[in-house]
């Protein structure tokens, strides 16, 4: 499928006079007609091109992000507007992509790295853990490094071993990193460029099955709107979206697995119970506040994501809720996740991942009767 994205229309990256005019009017077209339709993929893209524009500090690079725009064509158009100096393809090496990326983000630069997908991460993994996420605290704060590193992940598109993994657990336990997952259009551009401006490293986990979702937004109302909270010193960061009130039970979600939640809550509705859903956002920092409101007022909660269930983020959630809402809980914790296995070939892949049924399963395993 392809995305709904500004594309290059030469191979080199030389954009004709008439083709930035014919692109300058369509944006303008775009811009006056209100709230269109827009993908997670426009809204991300659209964020990294409004960052390079903003600050020129702001590079784009990694695994055919350049000429190609990337496997799932969020940097299109990049090195066409703005050059192959600030975004270019690097060899196939993932421990140099991020190691790289330190340099340049120690000398000044705000380096925005793609692992292309989830496991190929894995060979930068020490790079991540030995110098993005300690050098701020082994320098006693003298030295910053302000550098995303994009990882798409999880499952729903049919991907095979390597292309599916879940692997936030991994960055949230890492002490130094902040770990960011955006689970709708707005916020992807919202979180995205909250990233990018952090002076921190932060680990931003691009849920591959929403790229091509869709939300009605404003583009550039919401490029007002960040720009304004800004400056009012708002943002997402830390902060929980309680993506829908209820009052029965709380269901506790995170990036790919918010839609299936709120899918849920809508079948408990036709069942009578009202279920609310609270969008975690941010895994690192985490928003006890938000999550803990909710189930101090429903009594009762579930926690989903696709991931493993072992040691895993859930398991963290489920303890800090019981840490903090435990005189307030009429029922155990139930969670539902991914199983303990290696993510299964693509045609099983519908019986791993979390799914209405098994969340209103977890629903009814609350201790009604009590």
């Amino acid at each position: 499928m392809s995305p709904t994205i500004t594309t290059s229309s030469e191979a080199n990256g030389n954009v004709s006079a008439a083709t930035a005019r014919a692109a300058a009017s369509a944006a303008a077209s775009a811009e006056a007609a209100g709230p269109q339709p827009v993908t997670m993929a426009k809204a991300l893209n659209t964020a990294l091109v409004d960052a390079m524009h903003a600050d020129s500090s702001v590079l784009v690079f990694g695994e055919d992000v350049g000429t190609l725009g990337g496997v799932f064509r969020i940097t299109d158009g990049l090195t066409a507007t703005f050059g192959e100096q600030r975004c270019f393809d690097t060899p196939l090496a993932e421990s140099g992509i991020v190691g790289m990326a330190v340099g340049m983000a120690i000398n000044g630069m705000r380096p925005v790295v793609e692992m292309q997908f989830d496991a190929f991460a894995y060979p930068a993994f020490e790079q991540i853990v030995s110098h993005v996420a300690k050098m701020h605290n082994r320098t006693r704060g003298a030295v910053k490094l302000p550098m995303v590193i994009r990882v798409p992940y999880g499952g729903g598109i049919g991907g095979v071993e390597h292309h599916c993994d879940s692997s936030e657990s991994y960055y949230a336990h890492t002490a130094g990193l902040k770990v960011y997952t955006p689970a709708t259009v707005a916020d992807g551009y919202r979180m995205l460029r909250e990233a990018i401006d952090s002076d921190d490293p932060v680990v931003f986990m691009e849920p591959k099955k929403l790229y091509w979702s869709k939300d009605l937004v404003d583009l550039p109302s919401l490029k007002s709107s960040y720009l304004e909270g800004t400056t009012a010193g708002l943002a997402t960061e830390g902060r929980a979206a309680v993506a829908r009130p209820g009052t029965d039970a709380t269901l506790i979600a995170y990036g790919p697995s918010v839609p299936t939640a709120l899918a849920a809550a809508e079948a408990a509705a036709l069942e009578g119970r009202s279920l609310e859903v609270i969008d975690v956002r941010t895994i690192v920092p985490f928003d006890d506040e938000t999550v803990c409101e909710s189930v101090r007022k429903t009594g009762r909660a579930v926690v989903i994501a696709e991931a493993h269930g072992f040691a895993s983020v859930s398991s963290e959630i489920v303890a800090r809720v019981q840490e903090r809402c435990f005189h307030y809980l009429a029922a155990p914790i139930r969670r539902v996740t991914g199983f303990d296995i290696p993510y299964p070939a693509p045609k099983l892949e519908k019986y791993y991942l979390p799914g209405v049924d098994r969340i209103l399963d977890a629903v009814d395993d609350l201790q009604w009767e009590n």
